[in-house]
């Protein structure tokens, strides 16, 4: 029996009660037979352990994440701590620590749920947003000078590397030559920000000589945020900075009916690191505790994460569970329903083990 070592970090809001959920479900599909196992260790890290200790993780947090399998995170932020201070203490430590470089975001209108746009039915959008997840926007570089004074200024550099943006279009166009439509899109910003956006597309071009079997084309990020709206099935995989497709992969979950369904996975494709998966819907303060979070984004996670590990057979069967319940209206009340939290896991679980059955 394999065995896979799971770090779970459920952190901030809503992660605590999406996180358990997942896991409850993981452990439904483990024990449908004798394929593997999972470990899994709990970390208190977010920002009650940083009201505690000064910290959003612990000092040598990254050490101890580094001889695990996979990572299964919640959520960060919280109304009292700054933003950069959780963000970047926690999960942008990780990411940038393991140098998860590729944020995968798929996006499905899955059945029984209603996409806001007009004739758009399950099963009418498939697409995967590849996002660069190490530099770009995110970078970290800048600062703020003459604090308080009418002279102050703040500088927010955008870096973008060679060997960063070639990799990410690498892992994009594997992505697209491994779906049946082979069409990538790469968005960018070029004809106003003429150096690293041009650069993007320098090395779109360098790389795709190298994928004859993909086809693909260019898309300036304004004009993309419109074609998902009006064109949604002219698009199959995207590839874009790391600002602009966390901008459009947001877009696409409230296009499949809610950010409560849109999963996503942070990778190490070169595995030197473990791999973090999450939700990405945030820590949801106005709903935090109050048992209605719609876990669904989590279990689909989890099914990325699933197979990450190997286990592609347990991720089919864990999304046509997911399926199904969705396709029997167990909803929560982002997608018009009125199950709670609680109700839509116990409905995956059970689904999962009349599978079984």
């Amino acid at each position: 029996m394999r065995t896979h070592r799971i770090a779970a970090i459920p952190a901030d809001g809503i992660g605590k009660e999406v996180i358990p959920a997942g896991l409850r479900v993981l452990q439904a599909m483990a024990e449908r037979g004798d394929a593997f196992r999972l470990e899994v260790t709990e970390f208190p890290w977010g920002s009650d352990y940083y009201r505690e200790t000064g910290r959003m993780m612990a000092e040598d947090g990254l050490e101890t994440l580094r001889h695990f399998d996979a990572i299964f995170f919640g959520a960060v932020g919280d109304q009292q701590i700054s933003d950069d201070i959780t963000l970047w203490g926690l999960r942008l430590r990780i990411c940038q620590g393991f140098d998860q470089y590729a944020n995968i975001r798929p996006t499905r209108v899955l059945p029984g749920l209603t996409s806001p746009l007009r004739a758009v039915n399950p099963g009418d959008i498939d697409w995967v947003i590849v996002r660069e997840n190490s530099e770009g926007e995110y970078a970290g570089h800048g600062g703020r000078a003459h604090r308080g004074h009418p002279e102050e200024v703040a500088t927010e550099t955008a870096i973008f590397t060679r060997a960063g943006v070639e990799r990410i279009m690498r892992t994009a166009f594997e992505i697209a030559r491994g779906r049946p439509r082979r069409l990538l899109t790469v968005v960018t910003k070029s004809n106003a920000q003429k150096h690293g956006m041009v650069m993007w597309d320098d090395i779109a071009a360098e790389v795709a000589a190298h994928y004859p079997d993909v086809r693909w084309e260019k898309e300036l990020v304004d004009a993309m945020a419109a074609r998902m709206v009006r064109r949604p099935d002219s698009i199959d995989t995207v590839v874009a900075t790391n600002l602009h497709a966390d901008i459009l992969s947001d877009l696409a979950g409230a296009v499949a009916g809610s950010l409560g369904v849109a999963p996503t996975a942070n990778l190490d494709p070169s595995r030197r690191a473990p791999s973090m998966f999450e939700p990405i819907h945030g820590s949801a303060f106005d709903i935090a505790g109050k048992g209605v979070a719609n876990p669904v984004a989590t279990f689909w996670t989890a099914a990325m994460m699933l197979e990450h590990l190997g286990e592609a057979e347990a991720a089919q069967q864990l999304m046509a569970a997911v399926e199904r319940v969705c396709a029997d209206g167990v909803l929560t009340a982002d997608l018009g329903g009125r199950a709670t939290t609680e109700e839509v896991t116990q409905a995956v679980i059970a689904a999962i083990r009349g599978a079984n059955a």
